[in-house]
């Protein structure tokens, strides 16, 4: 019998605001290369500055360094490791593409790295490496072999020589002798992303951000990267995560990610779930729990066959989730949009973690739409305008994401004609809505819609997420800026350019721009 003692709920955080970024596009074309570690230091420390309470960003989870196509932030190699693709080093820029390409960057960083390494080995003093190393033992020795080996065989160890597969055989022990010197150079790509991404929190703390980093936890893991590697009977294998068809995807999705076994982690005492969340908290002050309806039920998608639920452990998988985040001190957030499980809603409130309250998805009136007012919303939540998945604020009002579905022969022309209509109809529906919206001053009781509030589009779609009852309420970077494409694209693979996007300026300017300072006002008028 596992005896998890936890406590009841998880305190809720005052009220306050905070930015979500896109690590990887925090790099203009001018500059090139992919955003780093040191970007979003200074990202985080300027934010401070403005009050912000925390800077969001996609999951920093291990990746395939010799498969540059497999640069997805929600397909991670190993969620208990850092990606090396943000490590800050010098490098030669490379100016003047529009979208990241990966299969550029990726060697030329990995090559910078190569050389910062080899001037690190000739340094005379390497005792805090050592220290690590001892720190993290045996398992961080695993996924550096499994790393050194990916260096020769590839990415995906299914395709490795079968002696080679199991981390725990004769061959698997030779090659890490054979390898030595290349594993300590993975283990030390570990401790310095260890280090830099514990460098941009503490600045993040230290400029006055309450939360500092908000971080986000992948629903799952590649079948066949380090993680499952490393632990291969945490997981399900003939089966990977997906969705039921609804309106959103009319055939339903398969995610390719490979699903945690409830049995599994019930006979494993849960030690997956924990030392999973525990890596996040390490430098997380807010953590975004990615489709945790995944906690409840888990949509399994067999090899050739139709899909089923499955039933996880729930409620111990939530008193998992207070104990990690009660020794961190920090806030959780649970992502619990699409097709949820009766009661689910209910058991997050009860912990103290936090839904998520859309404004695209606030409506109510299937022939009229209407937008419920952000008052409504419940305390325990983060307010937000959309997602990374979704329209930004101006594509959305454009109808920009009905076009590309459209044009991607997603949709047939019936439909995008019929949601055309539907969204001029929801559009003039937020507009109203918003227009009634008053920000109030909670020091001095006083309304004041500004004429530039009314005048712009996104400073009064802010003020809806500012004057709402969520705790918590997160801006987009995109919308502030008025991006119109929207950072990824669900159902697409190349035909969309997801996740490669750059915004049109570094963290300096982006810092400097007045719609940044004018989106942090409308926040603190509303005491946040």
């Amino acid at each position: 019998t596992t005896l998890l003692v936890a406590p009841a709920r998880l305190p809720l955080p005052p009220r306050l605001w905070g930015l979500i970024v896109p690590l990887a596009g925090l790099r203009p074309a001018a500059r090139g290369g992919i955003g780093d570690y040191a970007d979003l230091g200074q990202m985080a420390v300027g934010l401070g500055a403005h009050g912000a309470a925390f800077l969001g960003i996609n999951p920093v989870h291990a990746g395939f360094a010799t498969d540059p196509a497999g640069f997805s932030p929600y397909t991670p190699s190993h969620r208990r490791r850092l990606s090396t693709l943000h490590l800050s080093v010098p490098q030669t820029a490379q100016p003047g593409a529009p979208l990241i390409d990966y299969a550029t960057d990726i060697p030329t960083r990995m090559a910078a790295l190569e050389d910062a390494y080899a001037t690190f080995t000739q340094s005379v003093d390497h005792s805090q490496f050592d220290a690590y190393l001892i720190r993290e033992a045996a398992p961080l020795q695993t996924f550096a072999t499994h790393q050194a080996l990916s260096d020769i065989h590839g990415a995906h160890w299914n395709r490795w020589p079968v002696a080679l597969q199991d981390p725990a055989s004769d061959a698997v022990r030779q090659a890490a002798r054979d390898l030595a010197p290349r594993i300590r150079f993975h283990a030390w790509l570990q401790w310095l992303a260890e280090d830099q991404l514990g460098q941009a929190a503490r600045a993040a703390r230290e400029a006055g951000m309450a939360l500092g980093l908000y971080l986000d936890l992948a629903v799952g893991t590649h079948p066949h990267g380090a993680e499952t590697w490393e632990d291969r009977a945490s997981f399900a294998f003939g089966a990977t995560l997906g969705a039921p068809p609804d309106a959103f995807a009319k055939d339903g999705q398969n995610w390719n990610l490979a699903p945690f076994s409830p049995q599994a982690l019930i006979d494993g005492q849960f030690a997956a779930l924990a030392q999973t969340l525990r890596r996040q908290f390490r430098v997380a002050g807010m953590l975004r729990i990615d489709h945790i309806l995944g906690f409840d039920r888990a949509f399994w998608v067999p090899d050739g066959a139709p899909g089923a639920y499955v039933q996880m452990p729930l409620d111990a998988m939530l008193a998992v989730l207070r104990i990690e985040a009660t020794r961190a001190g920090a806030v959780v957030v649970g992502e619990d949009l699409g097709n949820t499980p009766e009661g689910l809603q209910k058991a997050l409130a009860r912990s103290g973690i936090l839904g998520c309250r859309l404004t695209l998805f606030e409506q109510t009136g299937r022939k009229t739409p209407r937008f419920r007012s952000p008052r409504a919303y419940p305390q325990a939540s983060i307010a937000s305008f959309s997602t990374h998945d979704l329209p930004t604020w101006d594509g959305w009002r454009q109808g920009h994401d009905i076009t590309l579905r459209h044009d991607l022969d997603m949709i047939d022309p019936k439909v995008a004609a019929s949601a055309r209509i539907r969204r001029h109809a929801e559009v003039a529906a937020l507009d109203r809505a918003t227009a009634t919206d008053t920000a109030t001053d909670t020091a001095t009781g006083t309304t004041t819609n500004t004429d530039a509030e009314r005048a712009a589009d996104v400073s009064k779609m802010h003020n809806h997420l500012g004057c709402s009852d969520s705790r918590v309420a997160a801006l987009q970077i995109e919308n502030i800026l008025r991006i119109v494409e929207q950072p990824n694209l669900p159902g697409t693979t190349i035909a969309y350019p997801n996740w490669r996007q750059r915004l049109p300026a570094g963290a300096d300017e982006l810092l400097k721009d007045p719609r940044l300072a004018e989106a942090a006002a409308v926040m603190k008028r509303h005491g946040r």
